[in-house]
């Protein structure tokens, strides 16, 4: 038995691979405070034996986002100890002449500096003394620092200096150097990922050890949609920062297959956040990220992250304007309708507009409040000077409108066209939205798969071990001796694993690159069509600089096998009024095991254990064989 386990801020996801090839799938609520308590409780409802649990955790990044991480000190080349504040001259507020000032993760008086010096090509000019060594050993100790972050000026070329620093400072603290965690040269993005290896490490590592009571070997999926043991999560905790998100974007692109569909937009719309994303037969890859302002340059996912979702606070800002999001109402108190909290939320607005039934969520394992959604939409109405049903409309309007933006983000703003793309829709509120952002965009096909309430638990599954490696070459031309040396770490590491080669390329001049895959015999090819989609042009004739050498390392799992959908023998369906399309209809309700196989025009709801999918009157569904839910407009 292999369990995938995805930890949201509203619910933990469980899904359940039997030996026989069956998928259970149940929902918890999430406890923030302490996320492996539910963990552990779902896998003892799970019961069995499990072989392997892959776990998607929040704990990396709700550490970051809550300032809740490790009293972490910064090491770094003496005159280069305020790197982390001084950043780029990027300004993310071009107009605003006072912004407020960073919250930095490591104060000044955390930061120290060594006498040593490595030049830019490799060459040691300086390496640091003994006595210096013991100094900053006895610094760290007084200021009482739980980690270290390591990074010395050029260790991407040459780590001897910074392996002798964190050789010296022991092992009673957690420390990392940024040769280990970023072997790539920009200062500023290096020493900032190492620093967030540092601050969140030490959490990760406590969490990870208190999740070993589940007695089953775990695995942690990382940013890059390919999961990690549980000792390199620890060593690497700054590779989870994406982690849940990541398990959706897999998941979405595995069941999509099964019907045929290789080039997909992802939509993740759950309780706190909605999480876009896009595949052309494989998932986007970046190593240029943010997180909460600080620069990621790790192997990730392309996802484009905003704050709506079911849980996303309805307001009217001191303009008199309506907002929803960025605040959420969580998994407590959660939305009104869940008969503890009073704010309006997204899913209060379904609820009033009869989208959402109180005997259907999970199944009818949790009832929720109609009349408590209704009392807190109405408030705001008031505030709007709206009727209900106008407020709870607006109320998705505006939500629609912030989702749209996001897919835009990864789809028009990287060089493609949405309209060439199915939207798959997943995530307890994905459904729900799905065909009013399609039409919007343009896009003829939604798809909502089957398990779409769990999908980036199901992504765990089906996600490969893989392990990413790089090596810094601006300025050297021994690029097959680097790939070898590459190889022979990851032959080491994954026996038996498929070795991928990539390369980031620029034009000469340029401050970004582009990552696109090694053609040995014109590694200039790729990276010119890569270009030209991205930026609308390129030009051959220009000097083409190689800067980093990547290699991914893949070792195959065995993916779940997906019994046909069965037919259910009950009433196929009810008839409810739902609110769609500016109008109260007759709208018929089916299980998505009694959804009709043939096209049938909408409206429709069509009910999953935690999800709901509403298909307007313009659009057409079906339930293909392997029960994804495919939706069509003319």
């Amino acid at each position: 038995m292999r369990i995938g386990v995805d930890a949201g801020g509203t619910f933990t996801d469980f899904v359940v691979a039997s030996e026989d090839g069956r998928l259970r799938i149940f929902k918890l609520r999430s406890a923030p405070e302490n996320p492996a308590r539910v963990i552990l409780e779902g896998l003892r409802r799970a019961g069995g034996s499990a072989a392997e649990v892959i776990h998607g955790s929040t704990v990396a990044t709700n550490a970051l986002l809550e300032r809740k991480g490790a009293r972490t000190a910064f090491v770094t080349t003496a005159g280069f100890e305020d790197i982390i504040e001084i950043g780029r001259q990027n300004r993310a507020e071009l107009y605003n002449l006072t912004p407020p000032p960073r919250r930095l993760l490591v104060p000044r008086e955390l930061r120290f500096g060594v006498n040593e010096r490595t030049y830019y090509d490799g060459t040691v000019a300086r390496r640091p003394v003994t006595r210096d060594l013991e100094r900053l050993r006895r610094k760290l100790a007084r200021a009482d620092v739980e980690a270290v972050a390591i990074c010395l000026l050029h260790a991407y070329q040459n780590p001897s200096n910074e392996k002798r620093v964190a050789e010296s400072l022991g092992s009673k603290v957690y420390i990392c150097a940024s040769h280990e965690i970023c072997p790539e040269f920009r200062e500023y993005e290096r020493a900032s990922t190492t620093v967030l290896n540092a601050y969140v490490g030490p959490r990760v590592t406590a969490y990870v050890e208190q999740l070993a009571d589940c007695g089953a070997p775990l695995a942690i999926l990382q940013s890059n949609g390919g999961f990690m043991t549980a000792p390199e999560a620890c060593r690497h905790p700054v590779r989870t920062i994406l982690s849940g998100p990541a398990g959706g974007v897999v998941g979405a692109l595995f069941l999509a297959r099964q019907s045929g569909f290789e080039r997909v937009l992802g939509f993740d719309m759950g309780g706190t956040s909605t999480d876009v994303s896009l595949a052309v037969g494989a998932p986007r890859q970046t190593t240029e990220g943010y997180v909460d302002t600080f620069p990621l340059r790790v192997p990730m996912l392309d996802i484009h992250t905003v704050g709506a979702g079911g849980g996303s606070i309805a307001r009217v800002d001191e303009g008199g304007l309506l907002r929803v999001g960025p605040e959420s109402a969580g998994a407590d108190p959660g939305p009104a309708c869940y008969g503890v909290g009073d704010l309006p939320t997204v899913t209060d607005a379904h609820v009033v507009l009869g989208r959402i039934a109180p005997e259907q969520f999970l199944g009818g394992e949790m009832r929720i409040d109609p009349a408590r959604s209704a009392r807190a939409i109405e408030a705001l109405a008031g505030q709007l000077g709206l009727s209900l049903t106008a407020a709870a409309e607006g109320i998705l309007r505006v939500a629609n409108a912030n989702m749209q933006r996001a897919i835009r983000v990864v789809s028009v703003e990287r060089g493609y066209d949405p309209r060439d793309f199915a939207l798959v829709a997943f995530g307890g509120c994905g459904g729900l939205h799905a065909c009013e952002l399609a039409e919007g965009l343009g896009i003829q096909t939604v798809i909502v798969p089957r398990y779409a309430e769990a999908l980036s638990a199901l992504g765990m599954l089906v996600a490969d071990r893989v392990r990413d490696y790089a090596a810094a070459v601006l300025g050297r031309s021994d690029y097959e001796d680097r790939f070898a040396e590459l190889e022979r770490r990851a032959r080491q590491d994954l026996p038996g694993a498929q070795l991928e080669r990539f390369a980031d390329l620029r034009y000469a001049g340029q401050s970004y690159e582009l990552t696109v895959a090694w053609d040995s015999r014109n590694p200039a090819k790729p990276f010119h069509e890569a270009h030209r989609r991205e930026y609308g042009y390129a030009t051959p004739e220009r000097t083409v600089e190689i800067v980093t050498l990547r290699l991914r390392a893949t070792v195959p799992t065995p993916k779940p096998k997906l019994a046909p959908l069965p037919r259910s023998l009950e009433d196929p369906h009810a008839v409810r009024r739902v609110r769609t399309a500016g109008r109260w209809l007759r709208t018929r309700v089916y299980k998505r095991e009694s959804a009709p196989r043939r096209r049938t025009r909408g409206p429709a709801l069509v009910l999953d254990y935690g999800a709901t999918t509403l298909v307007p009157p313009a659009w057409n569904f079906r339930v293909d064989e392997i029960g994804n839910l495919i939706l069509e407009t003319d």
